[in-house]
């Protein structure tokens, strides 16, 4: 983002009613372009690189107070342990305080500094804003009091430099995390999370840390769909990533609350809540548009999901194999309902660790007692399929001969797994166990 020199001498000199006007969203804003086609493979970002490969965004608003000591602690960190060349913007969204005076100040004191200045209110607003007008490969925020440990910046970020990951997030709830805080605090955000992973069924474990990193031509493609412009735009964003495949690399961080946080606890979570009421009718309905995010010359989803349909099938056929057996096996001593149920149960729990191991890729033990347990939820579905439809076999032909139990019950199987396939894909083994997790759960 060029800028005239004059912003850096004169803090008020016409760069308020100039840069409020260009810096909404949706003026001149590169990534408003939505292309269909995918997105590129990842590459690593060059060891040489002349121009910033790191903008550092800190949205402000009235942070005279924090604003100066912060900045400069941020820049005297970079400058002592970031490798490549990097800038620091300062997005001041609608500050009525000395904000925008400091801000411009430290601009033309810093050679890293940047400032711009938004004439609206919104965390949101000023990340979009900022993060559509840099050039730098690596785009990152935190929060201005620095309540997040320094020292996990350069993990943050180096998965993308390197072109490992798409989006990196601190998390203050996973194991390695230390984090002082107030219990209402504790409990407002570990509520949140539950409700994310119940009702939109994320798989990342901290939407709300103010401590996040995104790839240039991964924000090009995801900011325009951001609808939110205020405290729900980190959880969109990253919903919208999830739900398109992106690789999401969490960080465990060092985090100290902020006793002096302005935040409105109730207005804040009343929007979170509308927030995931509009993600979740998108996603009921199937218009969340994530096609353009998608890795590879054709999204890289065909293959994928190709490859899976392919294993599910393969762990279908011997499990139904499996099923049909055991049912026979048991049917003479335990009558038709309880062999279904029984034959299923085993059956079911096979399936679900084949499945986790063989279509969705996971090893070791982690989440392994939660997979399953999702998975006798959804093995309950298919037990009421299979179940109801033995028993309207039964009511409609009482007399009906062995064989044709097991032609029903096959294919209310048929029925039952192309609907556990979708449970599976978006509820039991969400798109974070299918990435490589080398961040809060790999350490």
């Amino acid at each position: 983002m060029s800028r005239p020199s004059g912003d850096r001498r004169h803090p008020d000199h016409g760069v308020t009613d100039r840069r409020d006007r260009d810096a909404r969203p949706t003026d001149r804003c590169p990534a408003d372009r939505r292309p269909t086609d995918g997105l590129p493979l990842r590459t690593p970002v060059p060891a040489h690189h002349r121009e910033p490969v790191l903008d550092v965004v800190v949205p402000v608003f009235n942070e005279e107070k924090d604003l100066e000591p912060s900045v400069r602690r941020l820049h005297a960190h970079l400058r002592e342990t970031f490798p490549y060349p990097f800038r620091i913007t300062v997005a001041d969204n609608a500050s009525t305080d000395a904000t925008p005076r400091i801000a411009a100040r430290l601009a033309a004191e810093l050679p890293e500094a940047e400032w711009l200045r938004l004439a609206e209110k919104g965390r949101g607003r000023a990340l979009h804003t900022a993060w559509s007008r840099s050039p730098a490969p690596v785009l990152a925020y935190l929060d201005v009091d620095l309540s997040t440990d320094l020292s996990a910046l350069l993990p943050l970020v180096a998965p993308l430099i390197s072109g490992h990951s798409d989006i990196a997030i601190g998390t203050r709830l996973a194991r390695g995390s230390r984090v002082v805080r107030g219990p209402k605090r504790e409990v407002i955000s570990r509520c949140y999370n539950v409700l994310l992973r119940s009702t939109l069924a994320v798989g990342f474990s901290d939407a709300q840390c103010g401590f996040k990193a995104v790839r240039r031509d991964v924000a090009v493609r995801l900011l325009p769909l951001v609808e939110d412009s205020g405290w729900f735009f980190d959880t969109e964003l990253l919903v919208i990533a999830e739900r398109a495949g992106l690789r999401i690399h969490e960080v465990p961080v060092d985090w100290v609350d902020d006793p002096d946080s302005r935040v409105d606890i109730l207005s804040t979570a009343l929007a979170d809540l509308r927030g995931i009421a509009r993600i979740g009718r998108a996603l009921a309905r199937g218009t969340l548009p994530t096609s353009g995010l998608r890795r590879g010359p054709d999204g890289g989803a065909r293959g994928a999901l190709a490859g899976q349909l392919a294993r599910f099938a393969a762990v279908g056929a011997v499990s139904t194999a499996g099923y049909v057996l055991l049912y026979t096996l048991v049917r003479p001593a335990a009558g038709a309902q309880a062999a279904n149920a029984l034959a299923l149960l085993v059956c079911a729990m096979a399936n679900t660790a084949a499945n986790r191991r063989l279509t969705f890729g996971l090893r070791g033990r982690g989440g392994a007692v939660r997979h399953q347990a999702k998975g006798l939820l959804v093995f309950l579905v298919g037990l009421a399929l299979t179940a109801g439809s033995l028993a309207a076999l039964h009511r409609l032909a009482p007399g009906a001969a062995h064989m044709t139990e097991i032609v029903v019950l096959v294919a209310a199987n048929l029925a039952a797994t192309l609907l556990r396939f979708l449970l599976f894909r978006a509820w039991v083994f969400p798109v974070r166990s299918r990435r490589d997790r080398t961040g809060a759960e790999g350490s």
